[in-house]
């Protein structure tokens, strides 16, 4: 019968043995004083927790029916050192967690620039921060590494001991960008930003992921994250360079169309305002800026004509590419490019545009002619039925 016992439990044992504790055995600093974190609070509420599942056994047994010893006190209703230990204690441990928690929530700020690659090293002025933009995709990570002209799908390194600055969006839907062995998550939003600052200490391959549901392709949505010495990295790198893959503009925006499963791909040259076109949800030709929008918006709109500016508030939710639902796609254009802005008098404005949509032509930027400011207004495009 015990042999048949212990075979029962082999499916289970073979299951812990094959559990990666990662969250509990990190490689980069920020996740250690995470899990830091966690054990200490964990072991904060157990100082009340497991006193209180003992006395839950040690009353059961001592007041049970049968034990006729046990003093009987029906009359008993209050007791001032048992409220003093009931009250104090819990609220001591409240203070504790409170304080662990506002210091922690503080120090481990995503945002935060680091101060230490580990303990008892603080960041030295020699320790400049590795720049990674990161672009969650239908159903793949796209990393950019603006400083060295690069990028890669699903495959991220970084050397071992450098502070690493993550800037983080997303392409339509919202997703979640974790690396348990180095950092916390955060999410990835499209037309947002988010930051996130970490550094590995160890050498090693660890596994990224999304950790928000994001659509069906999402269970293989993950890559992997290399933790190299700063000779391999720099090996990396030059592997990367040497690939004949570009990504600019046209290229990104094939890349973006949803697809599962997508293997690692590098690209040896990168677009430089690709990552900002993106995060401004402004890659076609000829689409406004978000930003560029804002600062319209934010100098008072162009008069009546400005209201136009409404459109963005819908225009991208059925708008990306591959989107089943929804009329074809529109959105606003832009209206100059910058060297029209920066060769053009002060006093001269934008020009009148035509207000009909575009259809079966593509997008072609607007003329620019000194009018009157009273007089300007938007150009509403439509992306041609082949993009959409």
């Amino acid at each position: 019968m015990r042999a048949l016992k212990l075979l029962a439990l082999l499916p289970f044992a073979a299951l812990l043995a094959g559990c990666d504790f990662v969250v509990l055995a990190p490689a980069g600093d920020v996740a250690a004083q995470q899990r830091d974190l966690v054990i200490i609070s964990t072991a904060l509420m157990l100082v009340i927790v497991l006193p209180v599942m003992a006395l839950t056994v040690f009353f059961a047994w001592r007041y049970r029916q049968s034990n006729t010893q046990a003093p009987y006190e029906p009359e008993w209703d209050h007791s001032t050192q048992l409220e003093l230990v009931i009250w104090s204690a819990p609220l001591l441990i409240i203070i504790c967690l409170g304080a662990l928690t506002w210091m922690g929530t503080h120090l481990l700020d995503p945002y935060r620039t680091l101060g230490r690659i580990d303990t008892g090293r603080p960041i030295a002025a020699k320790d400049t921060p590795l720049n990674v933009e990161v672009v969650a995709l239908d159903w793949k990570w796209l990393f950019i590494y603006p400083d060295y002209g690069v990028a890669t799908v699903n495959e991220l390194a970084a050397p071992v001991d450098r502070p690493i600055r993550f800037r983080t969006t997303a392409s339509s839907v919202m997703n979640s960008f974790y690396i348990p062995a180095l950092a916390g998550q955060i999410y990835a939003m499209p037309g947002m930003e988010t930051k996130l600052h970490a550094v590995s200490n160890h050498e090693g391959t660890f596994r990224g992921f999304s950790a928000n549901y994001s659509g069906a392709g999402f269970s293989g949505m993950h890559f992997e994250f290399k933790s190299l010495s700063a000779s391999n990295f720099d090996k990396w790198i030059a592997s990367a360079k040497a690939s004949s893959n570009m990504l600019g503009r046209t290229d990104y925006l094939q890349l973006e169309r949803p697809s599962e499963n997508v293997p690692v791909r590098l690209y040896g040259s990168v677009d430089r305002d690709l990552y900002k076109a993106i995060l401004n949800l402004c890659v076609e030709p000829g689409k406004m800026c978000m930003s560029e929008m804002t600062a319209i918006d934010a100098k008072g709109g162009l008069g009546r004509e400005g209201l136009n500016n409404t459109l963005p508030l819908t225009y991208d939710k059925y708008a990306r590419r591959g989107a089943p639902l929804g009329n074809e796609p529109t959105f606003v254009a832009g209206i100059c490019s910058m060297d029209e802005i920066k060769d053009a008098p002060a006093r001269e404005v934008f020009a009148p545009l035509d207000m009909t949509p575009l259809r079966g032509v593509g997008l072609k930027r607007p003329p620019f002619s000194p009018v009157h400011p009273s007089s300007t207004s938007l150009l509403l495009g439509q992306r041609p039925k082949s993009e959409s």
